[in-house]
């Protein structure tokens, strides 16, 4: 696998670096075209490997991902995120010097700053995974209707599974090689966010919430995101 040249900022720790250069940003994109480019561009400052599954795009995702320095990798139908997801994982897995990894969104709504201490945590403490929660402080708002779905979505979560989170259905997630090479992810669509939960406590990984800020921003909103989303995560639970 070609390495990239890193344009990490200069400003970080040398111990940041170090974690951040062993780290892998695995990122799901379905015609992001308008803003992907910037996500990217953000996140190498400080993660310079990224890798962009282009999830069956019809406008020029894929383009700009690579234009902004990602490794990019193709679906030519869409799969849905939890493909996505497994697709990325395994290719960012093929770089032996990787040894931690973070799932990412294309849109915007993730913070490159919770990644790094996500990753951080890993490094320093005796964890396999970190779930990002929006509900372990209130800089989220993610809306009434969305966070009284995610939050049904916990209790039946944590009944289902044992594993005990805030925020089950959080795409922000950090993992050791360990939980991402045994992690298997066989949902292609939405249910695959229960089933990484099922996963670390069939597992028994070693587990960790951090409170993030999800960003929900006006592009997000414009395209339906927070309630379509909402219902998505019903319909698995449901059907899966």
């Amino acid at each position: 696998m070609t390495r990239d040249v890193s344009p990490m900022d200069p400003a970080m720790s040398d111990a940041d670096r170090i974690i951040a250069e062993k780290t892998w940003l695995v990122i799901p994109l379905f015609n992001e075209a308008a803003v992907v480019g910037d996500v990217i561009r953000y996140a190498r400052e400080t993660f310079p490997h990224v890798v962009c599954v282009d999830d069956g795009s019809t406008d020029d995702s894929a383009q700009a991902a690579r234009r902004a320095g990602a490794h990019v990798v193709h679906h030519p139908i869409n799969l849905g995120q939890g493909a996505s997801l497994q697709t990325g994982l395994r290719y960012a897995l093929t770089d032996p010097g990787a040894e931690y990894f973070v799932t990412f969104d294309s849109d915007g709504q993730h913070r490159v700053e919770d990644a790094l201490d996500m990753v951080r945590r890993l490094a320093t403490e005796p964890l396999d995974i970190v779930v990002g929660s929006r509900f372990l402080d209130d800089r989220t708002k993610p809306g009434a209707i969305k966070r009284l779905v995610l939050k049904a979505a916990v209790v039946f979560q944590n009944v289902t599974s044992g594993v005990r989170l805030t925020d089950a259905h959080n795409g922000l997630r950090a993992l050791s090689r360990q939980a991402a090479s045994s992690i298997r992810v066989t949902q292609n669509r939405m249910a695959h966010a229960s089933e990484i939960v099922n996963e670390i406590g069939r597992l028994k990984l070693r587990y960790a919430e951090q409170p993030v800020h999800i960003i929900y921003t006006d592009y997000s909103r414009s395209k339906g995101q927070s309630v379509w989303n909402s219902v998505n995560i019903v319909s698995d639970l449901i059907f899966k």
